[in-house]
This record gives structure tokens, C-alpha cells and sequence, in this order.
């Protein structure tokens, strides 16, 4: 519907770059039903360079204006992109990027936390920020960099998230949006601003900070030199950070939790404002911006990338596993509980071999190694619904909410024999999708700032109607709670 009750009948235009493809997709809202079609889909493959992992950004810019081409006998009423957090862009002189960004599974960030604690204690960049601690922060990954390659940042004159490189190429405009400004732990979280007292303490420039700006922001249009066919269409800043989009796309909040799931299984709750406590410290949560004034509490889990980095592994040694064939094997219930890991163990960041590492994880806590490929799903999908069992009573302890439901969306939540592990470890209902929740949210703030829909609760009712969930009842979720108590000894162990 229009705000202002008119017949709809509206195109949008979301892109959205996801750590291993981006995707233009194309969104038809008309009469209250949402419609969408993949436009094109693309491979994001880091490179690397002098030793270093970086993002090919320069591919991916192609990439899209390659999409723009080919949309551009639509008439869009606006265009949007997001992307994945914490990685950032050196704008130098007339707008030039100085490098290829670095990819936050770069070893450059290693030991930087410590020194960085020297200068400013962990209390209080926590106290400030609210922000979990990850060395793949962009506080981090900025001291870093002013240490190792202090010229370049120098020659700097602007810091680009992702999603704002992007935008600053299809419009010419620099700004920083909200929600991805606030997963570079550089920004006070109750002020909603940049935190430069406390980074000036740190020690880093905050005049490469850019003017911050809110989701549903018109914030130009697309140049003629970015596409001739669709100059002129405006370009919105969504909700740009992939899970902020994807969060956006669903009701969540009081009884209900998500699992964005992906790469990365971002697992927490929609809170009004953020829970900044010792406690919340200590467990490693985070509080970055959602859309319309919300806050995502939330936890990162080393998600499906486990098993994203395993078939790469198999691969590399002549064995191609589709996903589906490995979830079938897997599936087999006698191979439940045979080995457990903690997925964020720190040797399951950036192993050379995932197999190897999980193998040599389950040596060191005296289980059996998964002796095939069907073990290892299983291992891995069982570790990932025991995570999400502990972070998910964590968030109870945090705001005082009895969660009933568990809303696994994005990519991941294609995978049901995950989904109906998730129920049955978690005793909660799960819902699964929408599969393509972080770009219906990027269309949702497009179709807010454009006047198509005039709020965020219309565009998520749009969504749910349009894109119905898949309900996953806990079976037998009793026999979860021994290998559970098994399953925190490994916690524990990361911990220590």
C-alpha cells in the first residue's frame, strides 16, 4: 500500500553483498503483496596480495554496474545497497581508493586487542561502545593498520564502511549509514554519534569519520557514469549491514529471538535501547543499530562457515560435496552426538584446513574424530544448535524475557535438518525464513523512504504475508540435555 492509501504499484533495487556472492535482486511491491527475482548473482572472492587478504572491490563495483545494465528497462523508484561489517575502505584524494580494503580474516589483526587495551581499558571502550570484543573490529583492524601502514592512513581523507564505498560510487556522496557504523566499535552507542573522545585516547584519526546518517535516508541518486539507464533513480540507505536488513524483514523482540544464519549465525533479540552491563560484557554481547531506532542485542557464532570451509577443504582434494548430499548423509540419527566442538573455538577462524582443525579439536577434548564427511556435517551442525541453546539463555539473563520462539532467517535458514536440530536442542519453536530476509529488509527501508509504506511494522506484516515462515516443532528435546552438559565442558575450554 501507499502512505497515502493509493493502489502500489512500486520497483525497488537491492544489493546485497554477502562475504562469498553478492546478488542484485529486483522487488515488486503491488496492492500489498511483495514479489522478488534475482536479477543476477555474483562470487565475492577475497584475493590475496604481499601476503595480505583483501576484498576485490573493484570486481564486485563491476559486477554491479553490470546489474544496473541489465535492470535498466525497469523504472526503479530506488536503489540500495548492503553488505557485511567491520571492513572498511581509505578514501584518498579526489575520491581515489587508496587500496583494495583488507578482509577481516587478515592475521594483521591478531594481537592487536592487547595493545589496544594498554592505551584504553576494556571496560570502558565496552562502557562506551557497547560493542563485543572481536579482533576483526574495525577499532582493531584501524590500529592495525595506523601501525603498520601509518603513510597510507596519512594520505587518507575518509573512511568508508562496505555499503558506503558503494554508494559514494553510484552517487558521489560520502556519508556513513547508522547501522554498519556501529559494528566498527568506534561509536558511542548512547549518544548514537562517533565516540572520537574515547578514540582520540586510542590513538586513531578521527577525521577520516563520516557524517552519519539513518536508515530510510535518500542520500542521492545514481550518476550517469555509474549507469546512463538508470541515472537519476535515488539511491537509499537502507538498513546497510546485512543482518540489520535482515532483521528488519521480520517481528522479533520480548518472547521471539533470531538467527540470522549464514557464514555467520547472529543470534540475539530487538531491544528499545542498549543493554550495556557487566554482564553483558563478560558474555561478549554486542548492541548495534537496527532499523528505525532499534538495537540488535546480539551474540556472533562462528556459523556455517565451519562447513563452508570443510567442502572448500574436500575440494581442494578432488571431492566436490553438494550441500544437499551432505545434509542427506547427515541426517542419519545414528550418527547424532559422536563429536562435539565449540564453534568459536580461535582455531576455527581462518584454519588452512577445517577438517584438520576439528579433528585436532575433538583429539584434545578425547572424542572420536569425525571419520567422514557426514560425521563432520553432523558435528558441526549438532555444535552450532548447542550454541545457540547457550547464547539464547544468556539473552533471558540479559533482558529478563522468557524466549518461546527462535526466527532463523537468511541464507541458512534453507537448512532443515539445522532448523529442526535448532528446535529440538533448544526446546523452542523454530520458524524458519524468509530465505532472502536481508534483502526484503533492504527493500522494506527503500519502500519507507520512498512513501510506499509508512512504517516499519506495515513493511514486516507486507513481508510476512508475502513470504510465509516454516514452523519447526521440538522433538524429543530431552535427549539434548546430557550431550549439552558434555557440550559446555567444551565451552569452557575455549573460554579458558
Amino acid at each position: 500500500m501507499d502512505g497515502d492509501g493509493g493502489v502500489s504499484d512500486h520497483h525497488y533495487l537491492a544489493f546485497d553483498l554477502g562475504a562469498e556472492s553478492g546478488r542484485a535482486i529486483a522487488a515488486r511491491l503491488d496492492g500489498g503483496a511483495l514479489t522478488v527475482r534475482e536479477v543476477c548473482r555474483f562470487a565475492n572472492e577475497p584475493v590475496r596480495q604481499n601476503g595480505a587478504l583483501h576484498w576485490d572491490v573493484l570486481r564486485l563495483w563491476l559486477e554491479m554496474t553490470r546489474a544496473l545494465h541489465d535492470a535498466r528497462d525497469t523504472r526503479f523508484d530506488s536503489v540500495a545497497v548492503d553488505g557485511w561489517g567491520v571492513d572498511y575502505a581509505l578514501i584518498g584524494e579526489r575520491g581515489n581508493l587508496l587500496e583494495n580494503p583488507y578482509h577481516y580474516r587478515d592475521p594483521r589483526n591478531e594481537g592487536i586487542m592487547p595493545q589496544v587495551f594498554e592505551r584504553v581499558s576494556r571496560e570502558r571502550i565496552y562502557a562506551i561502545t557497547g560493542i563485543q570484543f572481536l579482533q576483526i573490529n574495525t577499532l582493531f583492524q584501524l590500529y592495525a593498520a595506523c601501525r603498520r601502514t601509518p603513510k597510507l592512513v596519512d594520505a587518507a581523507e575518509s573512511l568508508a564502511t562496505i555499503p558506503d564505498l558503494f554508494n559514494y560510487w553510484l552517487t558521489g556522496e560520502l556519508v556513513s549509514e547508522y547501522t554498519n557504523a556501529t559494528t566498527t566499535q568506534l561509536m558511542d552507542a548512547g549518544k548514537r554519534t562517533w565516540a572520537t573522545r574515547l578514540l582520540d585516547e586510542i590513538g586513531l584519526p578521527t577525521r577520516l569519520l563520516l557524517r552519519i546518517v539513518q536508515p530510510a535516508t535518500i542520500i542521492g541518486a545514481v550518476r550517469a557514469s555509474a549507469s546512463e539507464g538508470l541515472a537519476g533513480t535515488p539511491v537509499v540507505a537502507p538498513a546497510s549491514h546485512d543482518t540489520a536488513s535482515a532483521v528488519a524483514s521480520v517481528r522479533v523482540g520480548g518472547p521471539t529471538a533470531f538467527v540470522s544464519s549464514g557464514t555467520w549465525s547472529l543470534v540475539g533479540t530487538e531491544v528499545a535501547a542498549p543493554v550495556i552491563s557487566a554482564k553483558a560484557r563478560d558474555l561478549n554481547f554486542t548492541n548495534e543499530g537496527g532499523a528505525c531506532g532499534t538495537i540488535r542485542l546480539l551474540k556472533n557464532v562462528n556459523g556455517l562457515w565451519l562447513l563452508q570451509a570443510c567442502r572448500r577443504a574436500w575440494a581442494a582434494h578432488g571431492r566436490v560435496e553438494s550441500y544437499g548430499d551432505l545434509l542427506a548423509e547427515a541426517a542419519d540419527a545414528r550418527l547424532a552426538f559422536g563429536s562435539l566442538v565449540d564453534p568459536d573455538h580461535p582455531t576455527f577462524l581462518n584454519p588452512r584446513n577445517m577438517p584438520a582443525a576439528i579433528a585436532a579439536f575433538c583429539r584434545q577434548t578425547g572424542q572420536p574424530e569425525p571419520a567422514s564427511r557426514a560425521q563432520f556435517t553432523r558435528t558441526i551442525l549438532e555444535s552450532l544448535a548447542m550454541k545457540y541453546r547457550l547464547v539464547l539463555g544468556w539473552l533471558e539473563e540479559l533482558t529478563g524475557e522468557r524466549i518461546t520462539e527462535v526466527r532463523i532467517i537468511g541464507g541458512g535458514s534453507r537448512n532443515r535438518l539445522l532448523n529442526q536440530l535448532t528446535a529440538d536442542a533448544t526446546g523452542r519453536m523454530v520458524l524458519a525464513g524468509p530465505v532472502e530476509a536481508t534483502a526484503l529488509g533492504n527493500v522494506a527501508m527503500q519502500a519507507i523512504a520512498t512513501g510506499a509504506v509508512p512504517s516499519l511494522a506495515e513493511a514486516r506484516r507486507v513481508i510476512e504475508s508475502s513470504f510465509p515462515a516454516e514452523r519447526f516443532e521440538p522433538i524429543a528435546p530431552d535427549r539434548w540435555d546430557a550431550p549439552y552438559r558434555r557440550f559446555l565442558d567444551y565451552v569452557e575450554l575455549t573460554c579458558a
